[in-house]
């Protein structure tokens, strides 16, 4: 099976056309965020003040990187559990977020506002810090540098490999695996 290509920041349309289980590739411009960073984004539109970065259409990649060694972009930079974002997520997506990367499944909450914003949400592999590290060709810090790891980063990536976990219609990858295997496991051999 081969992977589709993408550019972020993303069509709409061609985000529609994603269905769960399929793997792209990114290449383009991608934000980090992890919790610390979520509060405060969401803090800030709560106060109505304006965000560091403009959301609307941009992608939140979860994840914290290690400190780069001398030569490199960025350390390892795998994905982080997204369900801790989850309280954070559906405000972000109706201040214009287009797509979400992280690891693991989500709420039922956050599943219903991917689809009523028809945006996807991505996943990476955990573990696979390293590698994914590879797919990074520039890091520029954008906020909160005194949250360290949390900070929010642009990152310029290039083929960075991920498979839609819920698509814009809100199939579920996970949901859909579990199904399959349910099938499968009732079959006698």
């Amino acid at each position: 099976m081969s992977s589709i290509k993408l550019n972020s920041p993303f069509d709409p349309s061609e985000l529609e056309k994603l269905q769960a289980g399929d793997s792209v590739l990114i290449s383009g411009v991608i934000y980090t965020a992890r919790d610390a960073a979520h509060k405060r984004l969401v803090e800030t539109l709560k106060q109505g003040k304006k965000l560091p970065f403009d959301l609307k259409g941009q992608t939140i990649y979860y994840m914290g990187p290690s400190p780069a060694k001398p030569g490199e972009v960025i350390g390892s930079a795998g994905p982080t559990t997204s369900s801790r974002m989850d309280p954070y997520t559906p405000e972000l997506l109706d201040a214009g977020l287009r797509a979400i990367i992280g690891k693991g499944n989500r709420s039922a909450e956050v599943s219903r506002a991917i689809v009523n914003k028809k945006v996807v949400y991505f996943i990476s592999i955990g573990g696979a810090g390293a590698l994914l590290s590879q797919c990074i060709k520039e890091s520029r810090m954008v906020a909160y540098p005194e949250l360290g790891a949390e900070a929010i980063l642009a990152l310029t990536v290039e083929n960075f490999p991920a498979i839609v976990a819920i698509d814009s219609q809100g199939n579920n990858a996970f949901t859909l695996g579990q199904s399959l295997y349910r099938v499968v496991g009732t079959k006698e051999a």
